[in-house]
């Protein structure tokens, strides 16, 4: 396998286990773990055969996309469509999805990589045995830029089905019936070699509307970084000889959002405070305000505070705005670079940005390389949103031989896309916005 040369924490050399021997058996591991519309109905994923992904999960909820792989960001998704049970045609959610940067900083300030756009991330597609794709289907990608241009197909994309667990549970106040349905979810990943790490890209789309989206870091820890003697590592050998040198994965995913159809959609944020109980009051007060987003917003997450993306075309059966939620799942902001400040940006679309940092593509004189540069003010008609989530790796004992798998990412809740939940069984469809007693 060739691997390009990009500096000594990532150059792979034969140490220890080979790639063959950590990859024998391996299956993948699971992730960290909603109308008729009034406008005109969002077009299901327009490409041929071999670039489309479409899944009816057992629950009744069909997901449609597209797909396309780059040099840089490797799998895009595009075209995402939604299609609960009970609707007439798919909600369209996403125009397209990608990473968009892996930053990879290291403690001792020795080096840090840009993964996507200057460390082989596309290049380094990974062929996957039928083992780490359980009952899916794995397509084999063309890798555009190939490291070996006489090899460039890949079994590389997997796509599958899996249960979550409980979708709802209820108990009817009779309690002569238990309502309860097991949540389906249909998974999209690829796994991506970086130096001794290998990354797990993962797009889980669940029967309930809700999309989520993250990266696994596996494979192996480097040896050439067990040299941490300045207090900035973790001894992982017998004593205090060997020291791995804490850093930091820094992930970025790039969201053009297209809620039915349209690129012209809103942004929302949400702020709640919580006063002292008024006079004579029994508990405390907590007021929540709207603020809309009408500018381009470099945006921290704070206790309460949450954003949405609005539809300005469809709505619910309720009359009611189709939007989706972003969720931030765990983060450790790494505060030593500026685009890494922030939790998520909205940028309004333009073509040329495409990366958080290190950005390839030229966007003309002066207009900077990295996402935070792109904040200036101007209106938000066509928003793109960027999604930080951070996390702080220092290496424990635990991390050899082979590396457990560490999440990180986030999720988009589905917020009155459809006028009950999708899920709903069809005793308790006629309770929307009241309460039969005896259910």
């Amino acid at each position: 396998m060739r691997v390009n040369n990009i500096g000594r924490a990532r150059r792979r050399t034969a140490v220890g286990l080979s790639v063959a021997a950590l990859t024998v058996g391996a299956t993948t591991a699971a992730g960290p773990a909603v109308a008729q519309p009034k406008a005109a109905p969002a077009a299901a994923a327009d490409c041929s055969a071999a670039y489309k992904i479409e899944q009816t999960l057992a629950t009744g909820t069909k997901w449609s996309m597209c797909w396309h792989y780059e040099s840089e960001a490797g799998l895009v998704l595009e075209n995402v469509s939604y299609k609960p049970k009970g609707e007439a045609a798919p909600i369209r959610v996403l125009t397209s999805a990608k990473l968009a940067q892996i930053h990879v900083p290291y403690d001792d300030g020795s080096v840090e990589y840009d993964d996507l756009t200057g460390a082989g991330f596309g290049q380094g597609l990974m062929d996957m045995a039928p083992g780490e794709c359980p009952g899916g289907t794995i397509k084999t990608v063309k890798v555009p830029d190939a490291w070996d241009p006489e090899h460039p197909n890949v079994k590389g994309l997997c796509t599958t089905t899996r249960s979550r667990g409980h979708a709802y549970r209820m108990q009817g106040d009779s309690a002569s019936k238990v309502f309860q349905q097991q949540g389906k979810d249909l998974l999209v990943y690829t796994v991506n070699q970086v130096g001794w790490y290998e990354y797990i890209t993962e797009w889980r789309f669940s029967d309930d509307g809700a999309i989520n989206m993250n990266v696994g870091a596996t494979g192996s820890l480097s040896p050439g970084d067990y040299d941490a003697g300045d207090g900035r590592g973790w001894p992982i050998g017998k004593g205090a000889k060997s020291y791995a040198t804490s850093h930091s994965h820094n992930v970025f995913w790039r969201l053009n959002f297209g809620l039915d159809g349209n690129s012209k959609n809103k942004v929302e944020q949400y702020d709640s405070v919580v006063s002292p109980p008024a006079a004579n009051g029994e508990a405390p007060r907590n007021k929540t305000t709207r603020t809309p987003i009408t500018k381009e917003l470099a945006g921290d997450a704070k206790n309460m505070r949450w954003w949405r993306v609005v539809s300005t075309t469809g709505k619910n059966k309720d009359d009611h705005a189709r939007s989706y939620e972003l969720v931030p799942g765990a983060t450790s902001k790494y505060p030593g670079r500026s685009y890494t400040k922030h939790d998520v940006y909205f940028t309004q679309y333009k073509k040329c940005e495409q990366f958080a940092s290190n950005n390839l593509r030229n966007c003309g004189t002066g207009a900077g390389k990295s996402v935070d540069k792109w904040v200036n003010g101007q209106n938000l008609t066509h928003p793109v949103a960027w999604v930080n989530i951070g996390f702080h790796h220092v290496a424990r004992d635990e991390d050899q031989q082979p590396m457990p798998v560490h999440w990180q990412g986030f999720s988009l809740a589905p917020r009155d896309v459809t006028a009950m939940n999708p899920l709903t069984p069809p005793e308790l469809a006629d309770q929307n916005g009241q309460i039969e007693r005896g259910s």
